[in-house]
């Protein structure tokens, strides 16, 4: 199957995600619930965060329509978590199989106004939102003494058969 230009971008973010929130698993609610300055909040509030504004940026699209919206601040679990972000990666990719035009116009109405945003820059936002909360929780963990996982790009292609390693006749 051939695979969308922005496959391997929604698919790092829902991996990485993941793979965040399960090394999260061995902490405890202590660490979960510590306040990190100049981050979002606490590791388990930007978790939370993190995953709802996901489901809310698919609401806009058939494909997250039938996801059940998600309130940050509900006290939802990681193990939870981990699966409400599988849900938004089936609906990503569902979305990304339809062959979408980056540049269809994704109207948001709000309090009397509408936001207009095309479908490219909406998927834009929804990337660089995932990357900036988990780099703030892999900050968190940090100052916590704690080894962040290895969550980066090259590690999901590592991880996914994605990208390969091999040598070379002239360089051995």
């Amino acid at each position: 199957m051939t695979k969308t230009l922005l496959d391997d971008a929604i698919g790092h973010h829902v991996w990485a995600s993941e793979a965040l929130m399960t090394a999260c698993a061995a902490l405890t609610a202590e660490q979960l619930g510590t306040p990190c300055s100049g981050t979002y909040g606490s590791i388990i509030a930007t978790l939370r965060h993190l995953v709802a504004s996901d489901r809310w940026y698919l609401s806009f699209f058939p494909q997250g329509a039938q996801l059940q919206p998600m309130d940050d601040e509900d006290e939802i679990g990681l193990d939870e978590l981990v699966t409400e972000m599988t849900r938004n990666g089936a609906a990503w990719s569902a979305l990304l199989a339809t062959g979408p035009d980056g540049e269809t116009d994704v109207p948001e109405t709000d309090g009397g106004w509408v936001f207009h945003a095309p479908l490219g820059f909406r998927l834009a936002q929804v990337v660089h939102h995932g990357t900036d909360h988990r780099s703030q929780v892999c900050t968190a963990l940090t100052g916590l003494g704690i080894e962040p996982p290895d969550i980066d790009v090259w590690k999901y292609g590592e991880e996914t058969g994605r990208t390969s390693a091999v040598r070379s006749e002239a360089t051995s």
